[in-house]
């Protein structure tokens, strides 16, 4: 009997759907989930976001310190949970965090002696034809503070040493009290150049190749000096480049107002503020760059 309805069923389905009929009856048999408790809740998502902001804002914070902050807030949460949270964000314990300190920490916690170094260049019409110009700049990144310290046509290594030797003088030199200057890996900045660098207390942090954004402050000058003056410009000779470039510093520092520094001057003059006498217009480069002021009465 049993033989003749396999038979008569095998006609109809395969081997393979009568096995998976099988298994269902017996997970069915043996499911009890309409008895089951609700198990453990989920995980407060304010309690998860706390926990969270801890771990990427305090890279030496383990399980246990941040369990010991969450409950000074009101929150009692197991260690595991801690962990399981953070490894559900990708977050590594803290052994691993503390060999990575993210650049976003590294540079508020060496704000006021940071500064930044990079080069562009410019085509000059001089006499024998068109030559291309190479700027050498450091921007201090707390103020904004601009100072080019070169512009040549062979960027070679006496030239750059030199620089070093300038900007690191004990008495005027720009990067007194720098303790980090940030560089990209252009050969220009070479090893001597460094090596003096760090003799005179200024430590080069080299940037992983092709990582223009971790050099945002550098390359937002080279694209603001470009846009508002040196691509519409035409030079004929080295001598009206630096006129511009020492022209548009001056409106940089003293005219123009920069969202970094919550749209302020980086050097205000005793204009700024004045709300009474006549609207006066002072251009630069032709009427390239204008600032407006009032003139105290």
């Amino acid at each position: 009997m049993l033989g003749t309805v396999l038979r008569e069923v095998a006609s109809i389905v395969t081997p393979d759907t009568i096995l998976a009929w099988h298994r269902k009856l017996i997970a069915r048999k043996w499911d009890y989930s309409k008895w089951r408790g609700p198990g453990r809740p989920p995980v407060n998502e304010e309690i998860a976001k706390l926990t969270v902001r801890m771990a990427r804002e305090n890279a030496g914070w383990g399980y246990t310190t941040i369990r010991g902050a969450l409950f000074n807030l009101g929150h009692v949460v197991a260690r595991e949970r801690v962990r399981n949270i953070l490894k559900e964000h990708g977050i590594v314990p803290a052994p691993e965090r503390r060999k990575r300190i993210p650049w976003s920490i590294f540079l508020k916690s060496h704000w006021g002696c940071l500064a930044a170094t990079d080069l562009f260049t410019v085509e000059v019409w001089p006499r024998f034809g068109l030559t291309r110009h190479y700027v050498l700049f450091f921007i201090r990144l707390s103020d904004r503070r601009v100072h080019v310290a070169g512009i040549t046509t062979h960027p070679r290594a006496n030239w750059i040493k030199q620089i070093a030797r300038n900007t690191t003088d004990p008495i005027d030199g720009f990067l007194l009290g720098t303790r980090y200057l940030i560089m990209d890996r252009d050969a220009i900045f070479t090893a001597e150049f460094r090596s003096f660098l760090q003799q005179e207390g200024v430590k080069a942090v080299r940037l992983p190749a092709r990582s223009p954004n971790l050099n945002a402050y550098a390359e937002r000058f080279v694209r603001t000096i470009k846009e508002s003056c040196l691509d519409r410009m035409i030079f004929f000779g080295e001598r009206s480049l630096r006129n511009a470039i020492h022209e548009f510093l001056r409106n940089y520092h003293r005219e123009r107002n920069h969202q970094g520094l919550d749209n302020r001057l980086i050097d205000p003059g005793d204009e700024v503020g004045v709300t009474e006498g006549p609207i006066v217009r002072r251009e630069r480069l032709g009427g390239l760059l204008r600032y407006y002021y009032r003139r105290a009465a």
